[in-house]
């Protein structure tokens, strides 16, 4: 018998439960967009699955196929946080929802800069996790493109020195320094475009930088050095979302070289701690221009894009990667994992 991946005993022991959607079923495994479908036509090939209307189920050579491995469906997950070990706690509940309010009135991601964002409740477990590492109070910190309002999250606890938030989209700008003036917030916010150097005043002069980058090489790789060059020194922190679907292992491979290259250490790895929904006023609005959508050829009816959150650490002052102005073109968006990204 052919030894059977991970992610293909991941997709059966979902499907040993019930017949699933194809994204629900996408979202119980951890292989890239490109690896999972490939592994579907493969089930599909073999005859252990079959796919209806978008749904997937097992056939009875796929039943007997699991009953020979052993397959069974257990959920360990925590029911209450989704499995990520965070809630929001009671004297927390009001700011959380006056943060829901606030996150109501985004502007709308658009598709030149592949917005997108993650739900709001999940940018409060994100927040929680920071300070919980020591890493918000009485901190000076950037947040490096600001789709999910995470500045805007953690300046409400009151909890940093300072929080400044730098976007290319001049929508994001004016609105956090609206919310800002508003609340009376130690917030600020600048535009700024990643592929120039960070402006004199933002380099060296922050605690922790927070980014959620784009997952090209290239282009994480431009993220995490503005970063770097906008820390303090040793002790200092960052923390960034990464997916496995458009990440694959070789990729996080090469993503932590870099990161070790630039004297951070990986210090946590939290798994599918962020979901973006699968809403119309997400980046799903333009779910026809994803080649995952147009693959499996059905509309999204689950929430299945999820990252990892990592938090790295520096042992020395970081030296980023890249330090001058730099020109990506389309390569900063795109390369052959990049399956959910607009083309």
């Amino acid at each position: 018998m052919t030894l059977s991946t991970s992610a293909e005993i991941q997709v059966l022991q979902r499907l040993s439960h019930s017949p699933a959607s194809v994204w629900e079923l996408l979202d119980s495994q951890d292989s890239s967009l490109g690896e999972f479908y490939a592994l579907l036509e493969q089930l599909k090939a073999r005859g252990l699955v079959e796919v209806r209307g978008g749904r997937v189920s097992l056939t009875p050579r796929g039943e007997e196929h699991v009953r020979k491995l052993g397959v069974r469906y257990f959920d360990f997950r925590c029911a209450s946080c989704g499995g990520r070990g965070y809630s929001i706690p009671e004297d927390l509940e009001e700011l959380a929802e006056e943060f829901f309010r606030i996150a109501e009135r985004r502007p709308l991601p658009v598709e030149e800069y592949d917005q997108g964002y993650i739900a709001p409740v999940d940018v409060l477990r994100r927040v929680g996790f920071i300070y919980e590492r020591g890493d918000l109070t009485s901190r000076e910190v950037l947040v490096i493109g600001d789709d999910d309002l995470l500045s805007i999250a953690a300046a409400l606890t009151a909890a940093p020195r300072r929080v400044v938030a730098i976007d290319i989209d001049e929508r994001l700008v004016s609105f956090i320094n609206r919310v800002s003036e508003e609340h009376g917030l130690r917030l600020e916010a600048m535009t700024y475009d990643v592929q120039e150097p960070l402006e004199e005043s933002l380099r060296r002069g922050f605690d922790v930088f927070v980014s959620d980058p784009v997952e090209t090489l290239e282009g994480i790789k431009l993220f995490l050095s503005r970063g770097a060059a906008a820390l303090r020194g040793a002790g200092s922190a960052a923390y960034f979302g990464l997916t496995t679907l458009e990440a694959s292992r070789r990729k996080w491979y090469r993503i932590q070289r870099m990161l070790h290259d630039m004297g951070f250490v990986v210090t946590d790895i939290r798994r599918r701690f962020s979901v973006y929904p699968c809403e119309d006023t997400n980046f799903f609005r333009y779910q026809e221009k994803l080649r995952i959508v147009r693959k499996l050829g059905v509309p999204c009816d689950h929430h299945w894009f999820r990252s990892a959150l990592y938090r790295v650490e520096a042992v020395a002052v970081p030296e980023p990667l890249v330090a001058d102005r730099v020109e990506l073109g389309e390569k900063f968006y795109h390369d052959e994992e990049c399956w959910a990204t607009p083309e």
